[in-house]
């Protein structure tokens, strides 16, 4: 008899609303993003957030059903609007973002049933964004910190115009154990913490100083390394016409996370990351369908599932 495989459980915490793109409107939000991602590699994917009560917030919930995603704590606020990202891409297919203030997300709610969701979970993605507001804040915050020793809580730092400090950033690294920055973000951190030397010796100290097992950087068309404190491993990228770069680090953050729950070799886990983050740059938007033979690679199941 077959045992069924188990799925991995996977957690998108904070932000979601709608990317204001100059082809048209797009579900949006890194967490909402890595949910999605991480539901079609084949993982169990819910979101924790919040949207209006209104036809942009109902269209969400609606959205995000159809892609499978649990969405029975996507709060619905009847005092703030859903959501909304005005995004600009330049020739090179690279967003500009104009973040609106004041919506549904700032406000998520701690609901009954969210502590049994944390227990449950084996990985959660969440970032500095969604923790602007003090509302949403504690409610990240407390969920981690009712997660297991053993769940992933990766640290998408997705530093945004003015909306981060050094304290949130400190707590959310104390709260992490897998930090994933870009190569624009590295030079913030290593001002805010004092770091030196070359970029690996820089993720070093992160590594050590905040008890992370692993550290993802990104680099674009180049590719990305991850670290440890026993290996580096640099993947050089793929190469694709880029429609544009919306959501390619969140689909990187969701293949990565289900790579590292499966314990496959760090450079084979970069490099399928890195090819499911090529593909999406490859398509307009933050949610394409991933290919089947990309996926396959990926949803190959551990004995951890079964």
């Amino acid at each position: 008899m077959t045992v069924p495989a188990r799925r991995p459980v996977m957690v998108g915490l904070g932000e979601i609303l709608w990317d204001l793109l100059p082809t048209g409107k797009a579900l949006g939000g890194a967490p909402a993003n890595f949910a999605y991602h991480a539901h079609a590699l084949g993982s169990a994917a819910s979101v924790v957030s919040a949207v209006g009560r209104d036809s942009a917030g109902d269209e969400i919930l609606q959205r995000l059903s159809s892609m499978g995603v649990h969405c029975e704590f996507v709060a619905e606020d009847a005092s703030h609007p859903t959501g909304s990202v005005s995004v600009q891409v330049d020739g090179r297919g690279i967003p500009n973002y104009i973040i609106h203030e004041d919506v549904a997300w700032d406000f998520i709610p701690y609901e009954p049933g969210m502590d049994a969701l944390a227990a449950t979970a084996d990985a959660v993605c969440f970032g500095s964004l969604g923790q602007r507001s003090a509302v949403s804040r504690t409610t990240i915050q407390r969920f981690l910190a009712a997660t297991r020793p053993e769940c992933k809580r990766v640290l998408d730092i997705n530093l945004r115009q003015h909306f981060y400090t050094q304290d949130i950033i400190t707590q959310s690294l104390e709260l992490s154990n897998i930090l994933k920055l870009n190569e624009d973000e590295l030079p913030v951190l290593a001002a805010m913490f004092s770091l030196h030397g070359q970029v690996e010796d820089q993720l070093s100290q992160l590594l050590r100083r905040y008890h992370l097992e692993v550290i993802a950087l990104t680099r674009g068309r180049r590719g990305a390394t991850l670290q440890t404190l026993q290996e580096t491993a640099d993947c050089p990228g793929f190469s694709v016409v880029v429609a544009d770069t919306v959501g390619a680090g969140d689909a990187f953050t969701a293949a990565m996370t289900i790579g590292l729950l499966t314990r496959r070799p760090l450079m084979e886990v970069n490099r399928q990351a890195c090819q499911v983050a090529a593909f999406v740059c490859s398509q307009p938007g933050a949610t394409p369908t991933i290919p089947v033979d990309i996926a396959a690679k990926i949803r190959l199941q551990s004995p951890d599932y079964t």
